[in-house]
């Protein structure tokens, strides 16, 4: 635990080891020791540092531990714009990076770096970021190590059923993803369709703004579900950004380069000094310089085919492997943004049900103002009539006992002929069913 802590942690500054050695002391010019020191620098590099969780490929144990961005970019070879994706300071969408040495993982809550060798894992108390710990240490020790085994010629075997490191990490961080976006799915199922069934049947101020906000909310969930497949179809249709994800492939190469080399130099090492043949080497008629020079050539052709063959073959192979893991997962996020594009119809189909709704009533609305009018015209009759007999004059009509009732009955008549033939003329041009 010390030594991996000495290896990520950054050097301690000379300030800091004087500061805490107690038999440090002014020089003797007087001089005190911190002066010209940056101590609100010292202070300010001391926020960069942060918690990490770090999981081991080989015992699958997690351990905490702090670094500054700085030890992480040297550690895994990554350019500082990669860690910009991870930092919990800023949104980013989700994204997945295959580089040399490293994955970069941002899928929701689950902002970490794969390696060949450990996972580093940005601590959080989100459940999410704890179970993804816990599950990728039981696959690692449910795995056990009898899945890989060298040949006789010194290849690397798998078993049919094997995954790297890197690509159970990445499993379980998609499985995590894709499991946070359906649960959040699930439960704006779950809010949604009795809502909308409580707006069909009441409409109401109330109703509207909680369908308002839970499309909000839809809306942002499902740019996320799509950002995460599209991230994941766009990494499938890209054999070359695939192959440089098989982190342990590259690193097999790199220890087999490293020991072809060592292995050279050794038989290259019983060959003769200054000039003179070794004991232990064959005796041969042609000089050493030669034979040395064509056995570098000739082992460099044979390893450099050897290299070129089994690469190609087994990045087709892992090209495959990864393919089908992210074909799973692509299953899943895409059957969660279905649900989540099925829900958006629902709600646009109850918004066109409430806009039907509100039209007939409308349509009725101006169904009844149209009757209402034609009724006003027809009263307004009785108005001009009381007018005109209210005139200062006098007629003979005055002086009949019934004509009151004579006009009357007339223009009650004529008001009935007219409003009915209002609305014989409104049904004959089907402006209200009648």
């Amino acid at each position: 635990m010390a030594d991996l802590k000495e290896r990520l942690l950054p050097p301690k500054p000379a300030s800091a080891t004087n500061l805490r050695d107690t038999s440090y002391r002014p020089s003797a010019s007087g001089r005190q020791p911190f002066q010209g020191v940056d101590v609100l620098g010292l202070k300010k590099r001391g926020q960069g540092l942060r918690s990490w969780i770090r999981v081991d490929a080989a015992t699958g144990e997690s351990q905490i531990i702090e670094v500054d961005k700085f030890t992480i970019m040297r550690r895994c070879d990554l350019p500082a714009r990669d860690l910009r994706l991870l930092d919990p300071l800023f949104v980013y969408p989700s994204t997945i990076l295959g580089r040399e040495k490293a994955i970069v993982v941002n899928l929701e809550q689950i902002r970490c770096i794969i390696t060949a060798d450990e996972v580093l894992l940005l601590n959080s108390l989100d459940s999410y970021v704890l179970q993804y710990v816990v599950e990728l240490q039981r696959r690692l020790k449910a795995a056990g190590g009898g899945e890989v085994w060298r040949s006789e010629g010194g290849e690397l075997k798998t078993s049919p059923d094997y995954l790297p490191f890197e690509f159970r990490a990445l499993e379980v961080a998609l499985e995590a993803a894709c499991t946070f976006l359906d649960t959040q799915a699930a439960e704006l199922e779950i809010e949604a369709y009795p809502l909308l069934d409580e707006l069909t049947s009441k409409i109401s101020t109330l109703n509207l703004e909680r369908v308002r906000r839970l499309k909000s909310r839809l809306v942002a969930l499902t740019r996320r579900v799509q950002k995460v497949r599209d991230e994941i179809e766009q990494l499938m249709d890209d054999d070359g950004d695939m192959a440089e994800m098989y982190l342990t492939e590259k690193k097999s190469r790199m220890d087999s380069l490293f020991y072809g080399a060592e292995q050279h130099s050794v038989m290259t090492g019983y060959r003769s000094n200054d000039g003179q043949q070794s004991i232990s080497a064959p005796v041969s008629p042609v000089s050493s310089v030669p034979d040395s020079r064509k056995l570098e050539k000739a082992f460099s052709i044979a390893k450099s085919r050897h290299d070129g063959m089994s690469s190609s073959a087994s990045a087709t192979e892992n090209i495959e492997e990864l393919e089908m893991l992210l074909e799973a997962y692509f299953v899943v996020i895409d059957s969660s943004l279905n649900k989540l594009t099925s829900l958006k119809e629902y709600i646009d189909d109850t918004e066109d049900f409430i806009n039907i709704q509100l039209d007939n009533v409308r349509n009725q609305l101006i169904q009844f103002e149209l009757i209402l009018t034609t009724a006003t015209f027809v009263v307004a009759i009785f108005g001009v009539v009381a007018g005109i007999f209210g005139m200062n004059f006098m007629i003979p009509l005055f002086d009949s006992p019934t004509a009151f009732t004579w006009v009357l009955v007339i223009t009650g008549v004529t008001g009935a002929i007219i409003f009915s033939s209002f609305l014989w003329f409104f049904r004959y041009k089907r402006l209200m069913p009648l």
